[in-house]
This record gives C-alpha cells, structure tokens and sequence, in this order.
C-alpha cells in the first residue's frame, strides 16, 4: 500500500490560478482532463501519481475545476490551496464510479482534451463515460502554456544549470583509465544529489566505442587511456525543473588522430546553432545551423538525432529543434542545443547546454567550457 512521497515546493496560488486560467482560455471551449504527471504539476503544484485508480484534474469549458481523487491518495495534495485555486475536490472510494463523476464535472462537452500519457486503463474508461464526446490530446493544448517559461521558470532552470556544471566540474576527478563506466556513473549519481539535485533521473557514461550511441547508459566496460567518453548527466532540482548537460572528455590524450580535428567540427557546429537563437526565427532554423556545419566537414551521416529537445518539468517538452519544426521561437522558450558526431565501433562525441530565448537574443544557463576536456 505504500507510495513514494509526491510532496514538492510548489509556486504560489497567484501562479497557479493564472495558469488554470490560461488552460482554460486555451481549450477554447474543450473540456480538459489532465491526469498525474508534469502537466498536473504546472497547473496545481503537485504531480501526483497515476495508479490503478483514477485520479484527474477535470477543467469543464465552463464551471469550477475539480479534482477527482481517490479517498486514500487526497492527503497528497494536502499542501495545494484548492481553496484559493477555486478547484473543488471530489473524492471516491472502491466501488464508486470516478469515471461518471469526471463525465458529470464536464457538463455535457461534445470535445474533452485527455493528458497525453493517461494510461488506456482510464483512457478506455473515460470514453465509455463519455461516448458521444470527440477524445482528443490535451498535449497541444497545455504545450502552448508551458513552452513559454516565466521569469520564475528560467531561473528554475538556471539554477539547475548551474547545479549540473558543478557535477561536470567534478567529473575530471572521478574519470580514471581502470574504472568502469558504472563505476563512474554511481559516483556521479551521487555527485548529482550533492550539488542539489532531487534525484540522478539519468546518468550517462559511454566509453570509447560506446560514446557512438547517443543513448547509451553505463556498462562494465572498463576505461582505457585515450579513450574519449561522453558523458550526458541531468536531472530535476526539487522545484521540478530539470537539468541536462553533456561534456565530452578524453582519459589522457586521445587514441585516434582524428579526434581533435573531428571534435572541432562539433565544437564550432554547436557555437553556430547557439548563436542563431533569437526571437522570431523558427525551431527547425537551429537544427539547420548546427548540421550544416557538420555536413560541410564530411560528417553528416553521422549526426543522427535531432539538435535539440525543450526542458522544464519534463526532461523532454516542446519545442523539439528539429528539421521541419516551423515553430517560430520566442522569448522563455528553453531548450538544448546538442548536435553530435557519431563514429560506429569507434567514438562518438556531444557539446549540450540548456538554452532560453531572450528578447534580444539567447541566454545558456550552462557555463562549463566546450574544448575536449583531457583529464
């Protein structure tokens, strides 16, 4: 019967208000049905957790919000001032129908918004109470609110930066040849707990061959001298803002040859996408800065993910700087800038900082040098 702790320092009710607000506003008349997670956390304070028994927050296109609850998870959200908030709760115990309760709250709406990751489990409920309701995702909706940061929210995020460069700048001292990644990757972890963080959400060490799978995690390969390591750390500060950075390094000079020249490439590919961030520019005019660089050296092929992904209580939000994303980009937009250079059976290599637009340009809430790092 146990649960993890779901408490976490919440924004004030003003804040919050104006955001259920806004949510409001931007359904435009659909009903809204956001279940646990980051979406619950940006409009009530609190995540939640989503269990077999549905808990939601119900915003009808008209009328009070509501949450609906079960009995035993309500002491979780003790601390949101439902009150000042105008949500009422409704609570249920096994046996009752959460699902007619939440249908009841929407008052009828022809058009109901659900939270993008509501397990089927309730999204299959919820349709039988609702079925003459189109079921959309509320993702596009809530999206417009939250890739828009506040003053608040990038000094969230610059504080996580600041707390993830402090981990890189301990990593020289943890990266030795005769260690293990996962031995690297567990001191790491701590270090990300030390210097502030919640929790260590990931951890990434990829040595030599390894550094040519972006998302590899840590194995029992043991480091080599002059072996190059990627390594890709993050995580959310107790706010619930997150950090993510990522630093390449080399264990003493580098094995092969190329590396310094290849690396280069990166370094100089990563500085030209940051510098191309401004208002009023789209999200897929980024990814292009930093690929042409990488393509006109030759390296195309292999740069073989997207440039960058948002950040804020996700890990990975809108807006997503990818090539065909016509987004144009505005102030309090945050996202990284991390294009990579990916050898198989060889290295790989990534430069990533957390960015946010400005009215005049562009602010990296990430200050550790982008050299290769010889340790």
């Amino acid at each position: 019967m146990s649960r993890r702790s779901l408490h976490h320092p919440a924004p004030d009710s003003a804040v919050l208000r104006a955001r259920l607000d806004r949510a409001r506003e931007a359904a435009k008349g659909t009903g809204l049905l956001i279940a646990p997670g980051s979406d619950l956390r940006y409009l009530l304070g609190q995540a939640g957790g989503s269990f077999e028994r549905l808990t939601t927050l119900v915003i009808p296109a008209d009328g009070a919000p509501a949450l609906v609850v079960p009995k035993l998870e309500a002491p979780g959200y003790a601390d949101v001032p439902m009150d000042e908030l105008g949500v009422d709760v409704i609570t249920w115990v096994d046996g009752d129908d959460p699902y007619a309760a939440a249908a009841q709250r929407l008052g009828g709406s022809d058009r109901v918004a659900v939270s993008d990751f509501t397990p089927a489990l309730h999204v299959l409920a919820l349709r039988e109470a609702l079925p003459t309701a189109e079921q959309v995702l509320a993702g596009p909706i809530v999206r417009e609110l939250r890739m828009r940061k506040d003053a608040a929210e990038v000094d969230a995020l610059r504080k996580a930066g600041a707390a993830i460069d402090r981990v890189h700048a301990r990593v020289a001292a943890l990266l030795r040849a005769g260690r293990t990644e996962a031995e690297v990757g567990a001191d790491i972890a701590a270090a990300i707990v030390e210097e502030g963080h919640a929790e260590a959400d990931f951890v990434i060490v990829a040595s030599g061959p390894n550094g040519a799978s972006p998302h590899h995690d840590v194995s029992d390969r043991v480091i080599e001298g002059g072996d190059v390591v990627v390594v890709d750390i993050g995580g959310p500060l107790p706010e619930g803002y997150n950090s993510d950075s990522t630093r390449t390094y080399s264990v003493g000079e580098p094995r092969d040859a190329d590396v310094a020249a290849t690396y280069e490439v990166l370094r100089l590919a990563q500085q030209a996408a940051v510098d191309a961030v401004r208002p009023g520019v789209s999200a897929e005019s980024i990814d292009a800065a930093a690929r042409e660089v990488i393509e006109a050296a030759g390296f195309g092929e292999f740069f073989i993910h997207r440039t960058g992904h948002g950040i804020g209580l996700d890990v990975h939000e809108e807006p997503y700087i990818i090539s065909g994303n016509e987004l144009i980009l505005e102030p309090g937009m945050a996202f990284s800038v991390e294009p990579g250079i990916y050898q198989p059976g060889r290295w790989g290599a990534r430069i990533e900082d957390i960015v946010v637009v400005t009215e005049g340009g562009v602010e990296s809430v990430n200050q550790r040098p982008h050299e290769l790092a010889i340790v």
